[in-house]
């Protein structure tokens, strides 16, 4: 097959969203206004959940969520050491301590018996990452945490479930991303969802700068001209209505996308399970995966290269690789700030050192997953 040129990710949008923005833009409301309520209605429909609250990042929504808990100096705060760093920064936003806890190497989520050891009597939310779309074990993770709040980081996970439970609605409160790596996209944009509905008043103040009403109950209602009051310190993290409709559009699609997904990905399972250097992911029935990303192990004992040689074999063959994630305990600024070692959470830092996510989005064809899967055999 002649060179091709395959992405790791590519978001999936065109006439649809490109009209959808006609509203927003023809009737003049830009900022937070109907198009965003009614992402919200959908997205917590899709969910099963009472509440969504729209944002404009999975970081801010991750960030709302413990200062809508309350958390500040003296609480602590789990999260797993492998995951986007926005997970440990948004601890560190509210003076909080970030406790890092391992993860299961078969998942790459938190390992609930390693789990146990971290929580003390100052731990006041756990942050359960469903990472690359795959729920975290969210009953076992109740056994051992009790009351604490849990905050399911679902930035990778829209449209996943867990035991035919929609994630979004497993814990206290959960944050999505719409990012345009993750499988529907607003380009930035976050959600968080609820069933407490104190919680969700709340969170919807604190995202507008702590203001009493919205600017749209405001604007609509019978003094416009007169400002509300603002009772809360709060922030300027509201979604646009141009991004409302975007995400409108791309909702519906949802559950298109993540079926053409789980298609790929069961080829890429047939495909390359003979390649005994590559580990495939692993999850079981249990598990509804979003598959926001297709994230294998490079067993180094066994392949002709090291990882970071094969990502760059295949990048000269076109096709875009990357590790998963990275492991946030071995980044700069928190290996020092916490004096954390690289082997103190292994599992993390072999995901770190040997994970490799693959291509899979839905503007590819089945050329394009071919040619993965040759170029992948002949290495």
């Amino acid at each position: 097959m002649s060179k091709k040129t395959i992405s790791i990710s590519q978001p999936q949008l065109g006439e649809e969203e490109w009209h959808a923005l006609k509203e927003p833009l023809t009737s003049g409301w830009l900022t937070s206004g109907p198009m965003v309520k009614e992402f919200e209605e959908q997205f917590a429909k899709r969910h099963q959940v009472k509440h969504a609250v729209a944002v404009t990042s999975a970081t801010t929504a991750l960030h709302l969520s413990l200062v809508g808990l309350d958390i500040g100096p003296g609480d602590e705060v789990i999260v797993p050491a492998f995951t986007w760093v926005s997970t440990a920064n948004v601890v560190l936003y509210c003076g909080a301590k970030v406790v890092f806890t391992d993860i299961d190497p078969h998942t790459f989520n938190i390992d609930p018996i390693g789990l146990k050891d971290k929580i003390t009597s100052k731990t006041k939310a756990i942050i359960c990452v469903h990472l690359f779309g795959l729920s975290a074990d969210m009953d076992e993770i109740k056994k051992v945490s009790g009351d604490i709040a849990l905050i399911e980081d679902a930035a990778c996970a829209a449209g996943a479930s867990y035991k035919g439970t929609p994630v979004g609605s497993l814990g206290t409160m959960a944050c999505f991303s719409f990012h345009p790596r993750k499988s529907i996209t607003t380009g930035e944009g976050g959600m968080i969802t609820t069933n407490n509905d104190q919680l969700s008043t709340r969170l919807g103040i604190l995202r507008n700068h702590g203001a009493s009403i919205s600017e749209e109950q405001r604007h609509n209602g019978p003094q416009p001209f007169i400002l509300p009051d603002f009772n809360e310190l709060g922030y300027n993290y509201r979604m646009t209505d141009l991004q409302g409709a975007v995400g409108n559009v791309q909702l519906k699609k949802l559950d298109k996308f993540i079926n053409e997904r789980a298609k790929w990905a069961s080829y890429y399972n047939e495909q390359l399970k003979a390649l005994d250097w590559l580990h495939l992911p692993e999850y079981s029935g249990q598990y509804g995966h979003g598959w926001q990303s297709y994230v294998t192990m490079v067993d180094e004992t066994k392949s002709q290269a090291p990882r970071n040689e094969i990502m760059r074999i295949l990048l000269e063959k076109g096709i875009s690789t990357r590790p998963g994630t990275h492991a946030v305990h071995m980044l700069s600024y928190y290996a020092k700030r916490l004096g954390i070692k690289p082997e103190d959470f292994v599992n993390a830092k072999n995901a770190n050192d040997f994970s490799m996510a693959i291509p899979l989005h839905n503007k590819m064809t089945e050329e394009d997953f071919q040619y993965v899967v040759n170029t992948l055999r002949n290495i």
